[in-house]
């Protein structure tokens, strides 16, 4: 199996239409045994979908990406997870161990906007959308419910081990919004980490192997309350490629540190766009059953 991740100076390159070099690693029995350095060409695009599929690659790790990269991709046949960041070298180990998720449709037209960084947004780089198929492990796991580190420090026999759990997330209304069993892998995260957010953490950090339990979250437990502050317009014309956008549309912005971060797009006029970066599950109660599978 071959492995290209978008590549700047060992880091993922956030732009996959404007990349200039993929590192494309080979893979043999889950392990990378060779990598080497390629340059695009100066393709963009389309034709970068075709460069990768003449390299042999089935997968390709990128921060942001266009619908029609994203098409161009899935036609010659290569998997892609979109929304990765940092270290190309752990992004492919985090891949290889099952851990790195696909965060959802990116738009690649990616902007700098002064204040609107992903700090002011709350740090809700989570599941994209429990409806695409991402665990709410994952997302949650990036979250940490936009408040970890104001709360007290957990304690409880797992905190700092790590944990492997089934679980399954409804609503009130009984929907069920996220379910490990249904993927038939638990999900594994170190407790207390701030990998989770709190109150499943908090469940999880003194249970027993083999245990059961059902929990009740309140929005302060979860995903917090919707920030207004989280809703922010800018003008079209200061943002390229949003003139395509359309409401209702999940895409990704990136903040003043080159990270991507998913937003909303809630209004649309012929100058102006407002997103919404609040997570799509703030303000919401979350239900969850967990059973604790293995402790590490």
């Amino acid at each position: 199996m071959k492995i290209a991740v978008t590549y700047d100076n060992g880091n993922i390159f956030q732009h996959f239409g404007r990349t200039e070099s993929f590192k494309v690693y080979e893979v043999e029995d889950n392990k990378v045994v060779s990598s080497e350095v390629i340059g695009s060409n100066g393709v963009g695009h389309g034709a970068l979908a075709g460069l990768l599929s003449e390299q042999s690659v089935d997968v390709l790790i990128c921060g942001g990406i266009g619908g029609g990269a994203q098409q161009a991709l899935a036609e010659a046949g290569v998997e892609l997870v979109a929304g990765a960041e940092g270290d190309v070298d752990q992004a492919v180990e985090a891949y290889l161990k099952g851990e790195l998720i696909s965060t959802g449709a990116n738009c690649d037209h990616h902007h700098h906007e002064d204040g609107h960084s992903c700090g002011d947004h709350g740090e809700g780089h989570s599941c994209g959308g429990h409806d695409e198929d991402h665990s709410c492990g994952s997302g949650c796991g990036d979250s940490c419910g936009g408040g970890c580190g104001s709360q007290p420090a957990l304690t409880g026999r797992n905190v700092g081990k790590t944990c492997r759990t089934h679980y399954r997330g409804t609503f009130n209304d009984g929907t069920q919004f996220d379910s490990s069993y249904d993927r038939g892998e638990p999900l594994e995260f170190v407790c207390g980490a701030g990998q989770m957010i709190r109150g499943f953490d908090a469940a999880v950090a003194d249970m027993e192997v083999g245990q059961i339990v059902d929990v009740h979250l309140m929005p302060e437990e979860a995903y917090g309350m919707p920030d207004p502050n989280a809703v922010f317009t800018v003008e079209i014309a200061q943002l390229p490629g949003s003139e395509e956008l359309e409401a209702g549309q999940q895409v990704y912005l990136t903040n003043q540190y080159g990270q991507p971060f998913p937003v909303k797009v809630t209004a649309k006029d012929e100058t102006t766009i407002t997103f919404d970066a609040n997570h799509e599950m703030a303000g919401k109660e979350l239900n969850f059953r967990i059973e604790l599978v293995e402790v590490k």
